[in-house]
């Protein structure tokens, strides 16, 4: 049982994020944010893998005024991020944003900052606020010698002081680096100095592969050890596969029990399946079930199969051009491979 740190509790639209709530999965899209149609196919997308809440960058008034449009076409929280220019965050706030990813410090003069955090009280828009490794301040860089925990964490509370300072407090923050061991120490000691609620994840994790192993073992450290609210896997890759690792790394951690999960062995000399060719296609098959809650077991023999898979709800084992189909550890049926799959979903559609 994993205990999670209370943090502070705001929200992001109708969702609430920190406290008690569910821990939500982000994604960013890399569509032109002002390509409404091609921004909100992307978005709908992510919905359908599971994402909870979405950003995209505003680069100049036009994607700020594409805020609303987007919003009327899809169902989930937005979050506009903000380089620098004071009036992109204004009008996003006022074109019905959800949520800001702003540093304060980057925006210039503390005028600039009022306006943008009155807009946001005024709306009741939430600000992420984001510290990463290669953009920690130099004075904290001389104090704390160089890229480190501290200086990391004293960046981001510098950056709160100011919102605080104007009685702005509807914050989440995050402290990535593209290390694994250095993000893990940052957000661990951010934890112990404040209860702000925190948005995890390794920036620049690279392509697919590397990038999912790195934000699973970074992301999954802190979220085991109760640390995190919500989270961003970064890939080089479709944002989708973003959510879907995201997802899995919740369900990994019995963090998010919904949807299906599929448990299956890795195959050796006793398989006498194709079982690589049948987990692929079950794979895709079980992605587009989306009203039922359950653990599939696919397994290549009977020794790894009603046994060792007895907590599947549901599962199949293969034989020699044959296999079974078991619930809970019992075996009901018995039949040919090639229908193995489809014996499989007629079963699950029971359920």
């Amino acid at each position: 049982m994993i205990n999670r740190k209370k943090t502070k509790q705001i929200k992001v639209g109708n969702l609430y994020i920190g406290k008690d709530a569910p821990i939500s999965v982000q994604s960013m899209t890399n569509t032109i944010t002002k390509d409404i149609d091609k921004t909100v196919e992307q978005i709908l997308k992510l919905e359908d893998a599971g994402c909870d809440i979405i950003r995209f960058a505003v680069n100049d008034l036009e994607d700020a005024a594409a805020i609303p449009i987007i919003k009327s076409k899809i169902n989930i929280p937005t979050i506009a991020d903000i380089q620098y220019d004071y009036r992109l965050a204004f009008a996003s706030a006022e074109n019905g944003i959800d949520g800001l990813r702003i540093n304060p410090g980057n925006i210039g003069e503390r005028w600039k900052v009022e306006e943008v955090v009155k807009a946001c009280k005024e709306h009741n828009i939430s600000i992420r606020v984001g510290v990463n490794s290669g953009s920690v301040k130099k004075e904290f860089l001389e104090k704390y010698n160089g890229v480190n925990e501290e200086s990391i964490c004293y960046s981001a509370l510098e950056e709160i002081e100011i919102l605080e300072s104007m009685n702005f407090n509807d914050i989440k923050v995050s402290l990535k680096a593209s290390d694994v061991n250095l993000s893990i120490a940052s957000y661990t000691r951010f934890s112990e100095l404040s209860d702000y609620p925190l948005h995890l994840g390794i920036t620049e994790a690279g392509p697919a592969f590397a990038g999912t192993i790195k934000s699973s073992v970074g992301i999954g450290t802190l979220l085991a050890n109760g640390i995190g609210d919500t989270i961003r896997v970064s890939l080089t890759a479709d944002p989708v596969e973003e959510v879907k690792v995201g997802r899995e790394i919740l369900k990994s951690l019995g963090l998010y029990t919904k949807g299906i999960d599929i448990v299956s062995c890795p195959t050796c000399a006793r398989t006498k399946i194709n079982l690589l060719e049948i987990v692929e296609e079950a794979q895709k098959r079980l992605d587009k079930i989306k009203d039922k809650n359950l653990k599939v077991a696919l397994m290549g023999c009977a020794v790894n199969g009603p046994g060792e898979a007895r907590e599947a709800d549901i599962g199949i084992a293969g034989g020699d051009g044959e296999g079974i189909i078991f619930k809970k550890g019992v075996i009901v049926k018995k039949v040919r491979e090639e229908d193995l799959l489809d014996e499989l979903f007629k079963e699950i559609e029971k359920l």
